[in-house]
């Protein structure tokens, strides 16, 4: 008897191309976006656990995560067109393991975790993590799936945002894109995660730039300026055809890092 080649398919909206084009090579599709289970958003007092079939879309328009979590929101909104959006799953972004994927950068600026199901059992994984390479995921698509994303709610006051630098304002790759998340005590920042892409083979955190922020004063446009250069010191992206020069980008690095810095210390108020 022959071992059928399976791979689980929610959205399809990379992989279908993959299959047209010999990238990906399977004999079986499992279709999973029909399990409920993996369609919904449930927002809990200390976390927001999203199902890995959610859509691109119904984040985008999600109430309470717009609220909560509007870096992550604005990063679904610019995936793709409507159509795309209204497909194109979460899990499905994460395991195509671009780094520049616009929803990625927030989820990894929140700190989200992955659940990973397989026929061993389940574990919990830093999203982060999940990335080997461009377009090399660490999630085995013909022997796993992702059930679920998870982003723990920040202890103290927090707020967070995302922005994009793109040829149009629509169905086009960004040139650099960048979320930011502060948590303070109240009154100085306890916690900064920064995350700008594609300047790495992953999605970048700007380690530097964030223990810089930790004692600062949220309201002080100097220190998140600051932040930001040493972040632009921090990146490496590399000249591109598609995308401009690398020294091009640097540049939009800074500039991106600063305008989410700035965006979420005016959200904090």
């Amino acid at each position: 008897m022959t071992t059928k080649r399976g791979r689980v398919l929610a959205g399809g909206t990379d992989l279908f191309l993959w299959l047209k084009s010999g990238k990906a090579d399977v004999d079986v599709l499992v279709d999973v976006s029909a399990i409920e289970a993996l369609r919904t958003i449930d927002v809990r007092d200390d976390q927001v656990v999203f199902g890995a079939a959610v859509t691109h879309a119904e984040v985008a328009a999600h109430r309470e995560i717009k609220a909560l979590f509007p870096a992550l929101a604005d990063g679904c909104r610019s995936v793709g067109s409507p159509q795309i959006r209204n497909v194109a799953t979460l899990g499905g972004n994460i395991v195509s393991a671009q780094p520049a994927a616009d929803s990625v950068v927030p989820f990894v600026a929140l700190d989200a975790q992955c659940e990973i199901a397989s026929s061993s059992g389940t574990r919990v994984v830093p999203l982060e993590e999940l990335y080997e390479g461009v377009g090399k995921s660490r999630v085995d698509a013909t022997k796993e799936i992702i059930t679920k994303i998870i982003v723990k709610r920040p202890d103290g006051p927090s707020a967070n945002a995302y922005s994009r630098i793109s040829p149009r304002e629509a169905m086009s790759l960004p040139v650099v894109n960048a979320a930011s998340l502060i948590v303070t005590d109240g009154k100085v920042i306890v916690e900064a995660r920064i995350v700008t892409a594609p300047v790495a083979t992953t999605p970048f955190r700007a380690k530097r730039a964030e223990a810089f922020l930790v004692g600062k004063n949220p309201s002080s446009l100097g220190d998140l300026a600051e932040a930001a250069s040493i972040a632009q010191d921090e990146a490496r992206p590399r000249d591109s055809l598609v995308r401009g020069s690398g020294e091009y980008r640097k540049i939009l690095v800074k500039d991106l890092v600063e305008m989410t810095l700035y965006r979420a210390a005016e959200r904090l108020g």
